[in-house]
């Protein structure tokens, strides 16, 4: 009886969080990785790459499923419906959370229902076009698009995202009346890019890097703070007199808000081990990732917020609506 006692003591103290991390069930069973893009962007790169590690780490599966659509929420829905105890957690864009909430009502508050696990690396926005657009640089592409008002649409990787904010955003600050034409995810995107079918488009660095190396699209600006190591040739749109086309979503974990603490401190602590691994670090730098400080949930949720409020005052003042 003593021993069914402490048995039923333990599972109640685990299940309020009470007990230390190392007694959570984390690590003991396959996880799931949710991803809320389809195969090939740039979460499912990053949730791959993570995967991998963390399953070595942990010596358990971690599983990939992508559930893409609606803005990320099908995704962020899922994992609120799932028990908050480790096993399913969500690698995502900052811009699932803090840009397409703007604009499109996705069911869910950001702020409340989720928390930011481990920010662990950075995509920047780049400027890119079709090889058969008549432009070489930003500044032919906007002189193009200047001529040849309502002709020219770009593509987005879907509505209310940094790829949609950076078009309307130059839409108004060089006076141009590109059409918007969003797609599920950069994959369908840049297929359409690189066919001709969409001449201009924004994109991270991630899923363009390869393409552009190729000859399959067209680099015309970088639409970050600074210029990008990998193209110190190519000028950012803020050098072109565009400052507020600053772009860097960073990607990383996130969870349910209502997981314990100390699940939360050890999941946190086992993909700060992934993000300092070297050969992961190699993979993120050669997709084309920015490796990020570590920083501490409370941080982590504190820039998570910022970002909010930052892409809730882009909004405001560019006017982005769902087209």
């Amino acid at each position: 009886m003593k021993r069914f006692f402490n048995l039923a003591l333990c599972a109640a103290l685990a299940a309020a969080g009470l007990l230390p991390a190392s007694a959570s069930a984390f690590a003991d069973k396959p996880v799931k990785m949710i991803v809320p893009a389809p195969p090939g962007g740039t979460i499912d790169v990053m949730a791959r790459i993570v995967s991998d590690q963390l399953s070595r780490d942990i010596g358990q599966p971690v599983v990939v499923e992508n559930k893409p659509g609606a803005g990320g929420s099908i995704a962020v829905k899922y994992l609120l419906s799932q028990p908050a105890d480790g096993q399913t957690l969500m690698v995502t864009a900052s811009n699932v959370l803090t840009e397409v909430p703007h604009v499109l009502k996705g069911g869910f508050d950001p702020l409340k229902e989720v928390k930011p696990i481990s920010l662990m690396a950075l995509s920047s926005m780049l400027f890119i076009a079709s090889p058969q657009f008549p432009a070489k640089d930003a500044k032919e592409a906007i002189a193009y698009v200047k001529a040849h008002p309502g002709q020219v649409s770009y593509a987005s990787y879907s509505a209310g995202t940094a790829s949609q904010y950076a078009g309307a955003i130059l839409n108004k600050a060089a006076g141009l009346d590109m059409q918007h034409v969003p797609y599920p995810g950069s994959a369908p995107a840049l297929a359409q890019l690189m066919g001709g079918q969409v001449p201009l488009m924004f994109d991270g660095a991630v899923t363009s890097k390869n393409l552009i190396a190729a000859g399959k699209v067209r680099l015309l600006a970088v639409a970050a703070k600074a210029r990008l190591p990998e193209f110190p040739n190519v000028p950012t749109l803020t050098e072109l007199g565009y400052p507020a086309l600053n772009f860097s979503n960073w990607t990383g974990v996130i969870a349910s808000s209502q997981m314990p603490a100390p699940v939360a401190e050890k999941i946190h602590a086992a993909l700060q081990k992934v993000a300092a691994n070297a050969t992961v670090r190699e993979r993120l730098i050669g997709a084309g990732f920015e490796p990020m400080p570590e920083r501490s949930l409370a941080q982590a949720q504190s820039q998570l917020r910022e970002e909010f409020d930052r892409n809730a005052d882009i909004v405001k003042t560019f006017n982005i609506k769902l087209d």
